[in-house]
């Protein structure tokens, strides 16, 4: 009889694995240690539930494996549906960062499209479960910085376990007045050379050499990053950079005296415009003004689309031109060119005959033509260095087959010849053309053969020779070189010629052009608009620019679950179980009554029968049968329909 009572009793209990603690399966009460006697669980339910206490066992069974299944069991339908719910949260939060969108687009427009669309394909039913989804504001942003900080993690860890890595910086202002610098790191990982955002931070202050040096050793201290490995470093031409007493670059070698500095290639081929001669640049900056006149106002530039449609001109409008975007010379040329017969129609019927005589002339159209090929020659040259996974070899072979067309163009001028073969060319604008393309050979030279890591063969150390015999009788070597990028052949070939290969790869992994700061840059402004420029940026221009995809999973399995809860019942929770710690359950009540009729979840219905059950113990204890507590405890057994 007793074995009996204690085989029944045993089914009354529900060990839960979220919490260490027993419940029993009925009325979900929490039991001690000591109340889980056989007797005491039969004093229970003949007295707290008298109707069960003629039902089997199998009845309690099933009533303990549907509990399992709901959502006291790590593996039951109820904890498996809540990390679905925030593994889709983790996804549309990388989605939101990744397009760069605001975050309260997640509660107030990805949520409601996705539960109206379900509602309509599939019905109300399925829809309930996507309302379970968590995407305000505040968890989208948590969300983010937890995505972030797995990628970084990631990126430091590839970064450690590289031989060597190089990395690219450069600083701009953002909408708030803020100086931004970015830092990317290029390095060895996954048998070929990646490229990542290392890092971004404010600089609070100054953006003297100084300030970016303490901000990029302050990262490497706090992250484990060694100096020693540090083999390249990228920046623009900026004094702040490049000075030869306090720049970044002197200040990153007296770490590391063996770093090699790149002045990005992109930035040099900016500066080629300096080299113009004195009456070059003289008609460069007269078409410039030409140009600001016919877009000075709003009239002039209605006025001037109006000629251009009546010629039926190929554009309505001119180009702006701006020292700080170097494609804007070759842009605002090229169409001042192409219009120049509207352009000189439009100054003469606005009176300004002693700028019109000037366009008109034969010396300022010659120039003006020059000019216009030179500097879409140059666009063209700087189109084909930007982008990303680019080294210095490959920039070389670009900048090499541009000098030797400059080698023709000292001979030839296609588009003069065409235009003005009827005319004379003065021989004095012919030698000033060719001083022009002398000078710009001349320093687009001294740009790539000064570069120390341009070595011949024959030149290799004593200790290299070896490795590089062997390597040149190795067919397999060779079919791998010929059907691979250069890249992923050095870093192949790093296990069977180490030292070979660690040279090759200390010349292909520094960066040659700071080109990804400048997308970064891109990125940041369209994050960092004039309505949301306090936001922290660092999380979301991570995830936007990395190619690593976060793991999710990881992220989900590290997260205690839970479904997304509407702020008002959140509120309601909050309050309820602060007014029942505060035996204020009177007030609680009429909390409660103002959310009759909702839909509640089970964890919820969950968390106020708790509370209801609080009541009845609280007023056993206390021996208080006052009418508002009885009452109490009927409202909120009415409440859930119990």
């Amino acid at each position: 009889m007793m074995q009996s009572t204690s085989n029944t009793a045993s089914w009354l209990l529900k060990k839960t694995e979220l919490k260490c603690h027993n419940a029993f399966v009925v009325c979900l009460d929490t039991l001690s240690n000591d109340a889980i006697r056989p007797t005491r669980l039969q004093w229970h339910l003949h007295h707290r539930h008298p109707e069960l206490s003629e039902k089997p066992v199998e009845y309690f069974c099933a009533k303990r494996d549907s509990l399992s299944q709901m959502r006291l069991d790590k593996k039951g339908k109820y904890n498996q549906e809540t990390v679905k719910a925030v593994k889709v949260s983790y996804e549309i939060a990388m989605l939101i960062a990744k397009n760069k969108k605001l975050h309260i687009i997640g509660e107030n427009l990805v949520k409601p499209c996705i539960v109206n669309a379900v509602k309509i394909l599939f019905g109300d039913d399925m829809a309930k479960q996507f309302k379970n989804i968590s995407l305000s504001d505040s968890t989208v942003k948590r969300r983010i910085d937890e995505l972030a900080d797995d990628i970084k993690q990631q990126v430091l860890e590839k970064v450690k376990c590289s031989p060597f890595f190089a990395i690219s910086c450069d600083e701009s202002t953002d909408q708030a007045n803020c100086a931004q610098l970015i830092v990317y790191a290029r390095f060895i990982a996954n048998n070929t050379i990646e490229e990542e955002l290392l890092f971004s931070e404010p600089l609070k202050t100054t953006t003297k050499g100084a300030d970016v040096f303490q901000a990029v050793s302050q990262f490497f201290e706090v992250n484990g990053l060694m100096w020693e490995k540090l083999v390249g470093v990228c920046t623009d031409g900026a004094p702040a950079m490049l000075g030869s007493r306090s720049g970044f670059v002197k200040m990153v070698k007296s770490k590391n005296p063996s770093i090699f500095a790149m002045h990005c290639v992109i930035h040099r081929q900016a500066l080629v415009a300096k080299t113009l001669p004195d009456d070059l640049r003289e008609d460069l900056n007269f078409a410039v003004e030409v140009v600001n006149y016919v877009k000075s106002s709003a009239l002039n530039t209605r006025l001037f689309a109006a000629l251009c449609e009546s010629l039926n001109a190929d554009h309505m409008a001119l180009l702006y031109h701006t020292e700080v975007r170097w494609l804007s010379k070759g842009n605002m040329l090229g169409r001042i060119y192409e219009l120049r017969e509207a352009v000189a129609e439009f100054l003469e019927q606005r009176g300004r005959r002693t700028m019109c005589r000037a366009f008109k002339s034969e010396h300022f159209q010659l120039s003006l033509a020059y000019l216009a090929d030179i500097f879409e020659a140059l666009n063209s040259l700087n189109l084909k260095l930007q982008g990303a996974n680019a080294n210095v070899m490959a920039h070389y072979d670009i900048v090499q087959s541009f000098i030797a067309k400059i080698s023709l163009w000292l001979k030839q001028f296609s588009r003069l010849n065409e235009l003005f073969s009827d005319k004379y060319i003065s021989e004095d604008l012919i030698r000033k053309i060719k001083g022009h393309l002398r000078s710009l050979q001349d320093e687009l030279f001294t740009i790539f053969l000064t570069n120390p890591f341009l070595v011949n063969v024959e030149d290799l150390p004593h200790d290299l020779q070896e490795e590089a015999i062997e390597l040149q009788f190795n067919s397999l070597a060779k079919d791998s070189f010929e059907s691979m990028p250069l890249e992923n052949f050095w870093v192949k070939l790093q296990a069977e010629y180490p030292k070979i290969s660690s040279q090759s790869l200390r010349i292909l992994v520094p960066f040659s052009s700071t080109y990804l700061c400048e997308t970064g840059f891109s990125a940041l402004m369209t994050l960092n608009t004039q309505h949301r420029n306090r936001l922290n940026v660092e999380s979301d221009l991570r995830c936007t620019l990395s190619p690593t995809p976060p793991r999710i999973d990881n992220l989900v399995a590290n997260k205690h679950c839970q479904y997304s809860h509407s702020i008002s019942m959140n509120v309601l929770l909050w309050k309820l179980a602060w007014l029942d710690a505060t035996m204020k359950q009177n007030v609680a009540l009429r909390t409660l009554n103002t959310y009759r009729g909702r839909a509640l979840t089970q964890v919820e219905k969950h968390c106020i029968r708790q509370i209801s059950n609080r009541y009845a113990e609280k007023q056993r204890r206390a021996m208080i049968y006052t009418g508002e507590y009885t009452s109490g405890r009927r409202t909120l057994e009415r409440f859930l329909k119990l």
